[in-house]
C-alpha cells in the first residue's frame, strides 16, 4: 500500500528549469544603468556650470544639445571599443581552452560572450534619454534661479528613478544603490557650478 507521500510525489517531467543567467542580462544592463546616469549627470553638471556664469536658456539649451549628442556618440563608441576588447580577450580563452587536454565547458562559456554592438547602443540610447531629462527641464523656465531648481529636482527624481531600477534588475540592495547614485549627483553638479563660479569670476570678473 502505498503511504500518503508516495502519494503527493511529483511526477517527473523531464524538463528540469533552467535558471536565468544574470551574468547575460548584466552585459546590456550595465552599459544601459551606466548611460543613463551618465547622461543625466553630464548634462545636469554641464548645464549647472553654464548657468553659473550665463543666465540665458538659450545658452544652456545649446550647451545641453552639444553636450547631448557628443556624449550619446562618444558612450557608445567608447562602449563598443571597450565591449569588443573583452571580446576578443574571452574568445582567445575559448580557443586554448578548446585546445587543452580537458577541453572545458566551452558552450557555456560562448552563451556568455558579451555582445559589442547590443552593449553600444544600449549605452548610447540610456545616454541621450539621461540627458533629455535635465535639458527639458530647463527649456520651459525662463526664471534664471528657478531654471537651476527645477533641473537639480528633475534630476534627483531621475537619479532616484534609475538608481532603483538598476538595483531591482541587478538584485542589488535598492536603498544604498539608490542613495550612492544620488549623493554622487548632488556632488557632481555641486562641485561645478562652484568651480564655473569661481572660475567665471576670475577670468570673466
Amino acid at each position: 500500500m502505498a503511504s500518503s507521500m508516495d502519494l503527493e510525489a511529483p511526477i517527473p517531467t523531464g524538463e528540469e528549469e533552467v535558471p536565468f543567467d544574470y551574468a547575460k542580462r548584466a552585459q546590456w544592463l550595465r552599459a544601459a544603468i551606466l548611460g543613463a546616469n551618465d547622461g543625466i549627470l553630464s548634462i545636469a553638471s554641464l548645464l549647472m556650470g553654464v548657468g553659473a556664469v550665463k543666465e540665458d536658456t538659450k545658452t544652456m539649451i545649446l550647451t545641453g544639445i552639444a553636450g547631448l549628442v557628443a556624449g550619446a556618440f562618444s558612450m557608445g563608441i567608447g562602449e563598443l571599443v571597450s565591449v569588443y576588447s573583452q571580446l576578443d580577450i574571452e574568445v582567445a580563452q575559448i580557443k586554448r581552452e578548446k585546445k587543452s587536454p580537458t577541453g572545458g565547458n566551452t558552450e557555456q562559456d560562448e552563451d556568455r560572450l558579451p555582445n559589442p554592438y547590443q552593449a553600444a547602443g544600449a549605452s548610447a540610447f540610456a545616454f541621450a534619454v539621461g540627458a533629455a531629462i535635465p535639458l527639458l527641464a530647463a527649456s520651459f523656465i525662463k526664471t534664471y534661479r528657478v531654471r537651476l531648481g527645477v533641473v537639480v529636482a528633475a534630476v534627483t527624481v531621475a537619479l532616484v528613478a534609475f538608481g532603483w531600477i538598476g538595483a531591482i534588475l541587478g538584485k542589488a540592495p535598492p536603498l544604498r544603490s539608490t542613495a550612492r547614485v544620488v549623493i554622487g549627483g548632488w556632488v557632481a553638479m555641486g562641485v561645478t557650478f562652484a568651480l564655473t563660479k569661481a572660475v567665471g569670476k576670475g577670468v570673466l570678473g
